[in-house]
């Protein structure tokens, strides 16, 4: 993988941004990390073997900041996430996925989180659940306290991995877990952290988290067995034995749940996965949308006019 030329003073915060196949919600995407209202920050886009052509569209994105690297081979997620933390220039890291929107303040405000509590090693963001064409279906739950977000880790962690931003330091001692477990790397990486971390999430809503309409629910199996056995393995480390017994029932109540919305999908019933939207969270998502959709035909203008 050959490195692009940057600047010889490094930024405070590095983006890691792994995509695959990023489609056409990946403009929009890396768009929302430009028009942050803090500025001091370098974007790796590490290309996970894509066959969709999608960095084409971000072609007329000219800002420095910005570091694509692409070697042609599919690796994974955890396998480039490990990637952008060895080539991390920041104090901190921030996540960030191919079809997510970043809310201008996002930075500022985790920055600012993690400023005022120096023992803070990852702050995460509430986030608002978005559909496939923009619009809001519901919000993430939201845990603020680190004694919250880790009282029941046989249930999970309700921190959103588009939105952690930590210490660069944190991530290097913890990396991600290869190979990386199936859409389970956050799970991984935080059941093998909690207990030696500590970790903090910011009230403001300050991204847009897309989520799919219908589940592939052969994946969404898969994905459970994936973070039942990552917890197996973490518990029995430990002897937590009562955590073993307590995740176990978990398990089986997800699975009737999965089974209930597989027959309420089926039947094209409404299923709430989130908290309802707030009239003020909706126009706070209008308004962010709106500034970035400005913002990119200013962009396609120029574009055209140079092209003219």
């Amino acid at each position: 993988m050959v490195e692009p030329v940057h600047s010889d003073v490094p930024p405070l915060v590095t983006v890691a941004m792994p995509i695959y196949n990023a489609g056409k919600y990946l403009r929009l995407a890396v768009l929302s990390i430009v028009k942050q209202t803090f500025t001091d920050w370098e974007l790796l886009i590490i290309d996970d073997g894509s066959t969709d052509n999608a960095l084409q569209d971000i072609t007329d994105i000219d800002d420095v900041r910005i570091r694509i690297l692409r070697d042609g081979v599919n690796k994974g997620l955890a396998a480039r996430l490990n990637e952008c933390i060895d080539l991390a220039r920041g104090k901190y890291i921030a996540r960030m996925d191919q079809d997510d929107v970043s809310y201008p303040e996002r930075f500022e405000c985790q920055i600012d989180a993690l400023k005022n509590d120096p023992l803070l090693d990852m702050v995460a963001a509430r986030a608002l659940a978005i559909s496939s064409d923009d619009q809001a279906i519901g919000l993430f739950s939201y845990i603020r306290t680190h004694k919250e977000i880790c009282a029941r880790p046989w249930v999970g962690f309700y921190l959103p991995h588009p939105t952690w931003m930590g210490k660069t330091s944190w991530f290097r001692v913890y990396r991600y877990t290869l190979p990386g477990s199936f859409y389970s790397e956050d799970m991984d990486f935080l059941l093998r952290s909690y207990r030696t971390s500590r970790f903090g999430m910011v009230p403001e809503v300050l991204f847009a988290y897309r989520v799919r309409k219908d589940i592939v629910w052969q994946k969404q199996l898969k994905a459970r067995k994936a973070v039942f056995r990552i917890q197996l393995q973490a518990f029995s480390r430990g002897h937590q034995w009562n955590f073993v017994c307590l995740a176990t029932s978990v398990l089986i109540i997800r699975l009737v749940s999965d089974g209930v919305r597989i027959a309420k999908q089926s039947m094209q019933i409404p299923s709430r996965r989130f908290e309802a939207v707030p009239d003020n969270v909706r126009k706070g998502w209008s308004k962010t949308k709106e500034q970035l959709l400005k913002y990119d035909n200013e962009l396609k203008a120029i574009l055209a006019k140079d092209n003219g």
